[in-house]
């Protein structure tokens, strides 16, 4: 079963709540998983971010609502207890507690939706749809959507251009992932073979402990494994341990199986990926637009 909507959490939290005890929030989401049976994999689940699980993510959204409604308090850090009005509310029996709920139920919600005080004018109690996730899920996934219609331009301006301007983005970006050491180190190690892609070695670090072979060619048909292979066998020559394929296209399902039943290290990098670390890394792209994000900072309101 995947994580719930934040709004199907609220009506278990405040069942959770309902003994009139303090209860940590960690203790919530620990509680929350078993009654909804997660798996292993739903519990540990990231956001994008990586700083904070979905399910916990889910939980405090589901808390702040419930807090905004006044159904709620939070008597300490990291900790809920259910106030008279939740108390109240459950012994109705809810078949379920949402926003729209809320709204009816809370003039201090009302009050937070509309974005002013809670003795303002009555507001309409109008039909609320379910944010599709939490407001940080929601700027996610418009990164991501943002970021995915992004992705084919790259592609699609290098084979309107000359092949030296490929080989450059090619270098820029092992340089921006660390490799070669400086842009002129980078562009020497690699030579041109003069017809449309990269053939030659590259640093593996800014030091030159290690070096790699590079081959990136402006394919448009699926690249199988005889060019893989052959691709294989020309490193013994340049005596490379690893290697790195890229192309514009995308390889075969044979071409993955044979690189990963061969002793050496080669990695293949196919258009969307490249796509993907050309943006990721800065290459051609500028950056338009930055949000910070803000959380409570607990320990500050702590010191008193």
């Amino acid at each position: 079963m995947a994580v719930p909507h934040f709004q199907a959490l609220m009506l278990p939290v405040l069942q959770r709540l309902g003994d009139g005890e303090d209860h940590p929030i960690k203790d919530l989401v620990n509680h929350l998983a078993d009654q909804f049976k997660l798996s292993a994999e739903d519990r540990t689940e990231l956001l994008e971010s990586g700083r904070q699980s979905r399910l916990a993510n889910r939980v405090a959204w589901a808390v702040t609502h419930l807090a905004k409604a006044q159904l709620l308090n939070r008597p300490g850090r990291g900790v809920v207890k259910i106030t008279e009005a939740g108390i109240d509310l459950l012994k109705r029996g809810p078949s379920h507690v949402d926003m729209k709920l809320l709204i009816t139920e809370s003039a201090d919600y009302r009050a937070f939706r509309a974005g002013g005080p809670a003795d303002g004018p009555e507001l309409p109690v109008e039909p609320v749809p379910p944010p599709p996730d939490s407001p940080e899920e929601v700027i996610e996934e418009a990164y991501r959507q943002l970021t995915n219609a992004l992705a084919d331009d790259p592609l699609n301006r290098v084979f309107s251009l000359p092949p030296a301007f490929f080989e450059q983005l090619v270098v820029d970006l092992l340089v921006a992932m660390g490799y070669g050491g400086s842009r002129r180190d980078a562009g020497l190690a690699v030579g041109k073979s003069g017809d449309g892609g990269i053939d030659g070695v590259i640093k593996e670090d800014r030091l030159g402990l290690d070096q790699v072979y590079v081959q990136a060619k402006r394919w448009q048909g699926p690249v199988g494994q005889p060019v893989v292979r052959e691709f294989a066998g020309s490193l013994e020559g340049h005596r490379a341990r690893k290697a790195v394929l890229i192309t514009t296209s995308h390889f075969t399902k044979d071409a993955y199986e044979y690189v990963g039943r061969i002793e050496k290290r080669i990695v293949l990098i196919d258009g969307p990926q490249l796509a993907a670390f050309v943006i990721e890394h800065g290459v051609g792209v500028v950056e338009k637009e930055t949000y910070r994000l803000r959380r409570l900072d607990e320990d500050y309101f702590e010191k008193v």
